[in-house]
């Protein structure tokens, strides 16, 4: 069993599919015997791959800064909830609480997590597995532009093959699933 961290939106305007998908994601990584590690909010594809993880029996941790917990949006049903002090001990707690880090499709701070782990992992401070689902092909121009950035040395190729890329939810937790023994 693996805690597995999923970034993704926390929009409350979003498409249904994005919301399925998250949910769908969640009751993967429960029926695989992995623990969810998310953002802790009770919105958005946030929201509902914590309660897809519980639907299918799976365990939740959440973690979130004050101000959101202030602003009523705290994922109160998760069996674990820790409350930081603000967006980056949130962020060193997520990846210190993670075996391996999922990203789905999502905005600004969906990548700034991502990044975070990603860049943390090319310094070699931890070698944990990432995957980014890209659905529907929601991040091809991220992944294109990131090969550009390859192409002329601002990032080493290998550093661009950390992270690795699935078009599916299955596909991605079989990978993570290989790295992780």
């Amino acid at each position: 069993m693996a805690a597995v961290c999923v970034f993704c939106a926390s929009s409350r305007t979003l498409d249904a599919r994005w919301l399925a998908l998250a949910a769908e994601t969640g009751a993967e990584l429960a029926r695989r015997g992995h623990v969810l590690v998310s953002g802790g909010g009770c919105v958005g594809m946030m929201g509902a791959v914590a309660d897809g993880a519980r639907s299918a029996g799976g365990r939740t941790l959440g973690v979130i800064p004050q101000a959101l917990v202030d602003l009523e949006v705290a994922d109160l049903a998760s069996d674990e909830l820790l409350v930081t002090d603000g967006m980056a001990s949130r962020k060193t707690l997520m990846i210190e609480k993670s075996d391996a880090f999922v990203a789905l499709p999502g905005g600004l701070g969906t990548l700034d997590e991502l990044f975070e782990v990603w860049t943390t992992a090319t310094l070699a401070l931890h070698d944990k597995p990432m995957v980014l689902v890209d659905a529907d092909g929601f991040y091809r121009p991220l992944l294109d532009w990131l090969r550009t950035l390859a192409d002329r040395n601002f990032l080493k190729p290998a550093g661009l093959g950390l992270l690795m890329v699935a078009p599916t939810v299955p596909t991605a937790l079989d990978l993570l699933d290989t790295h992780l023994g």
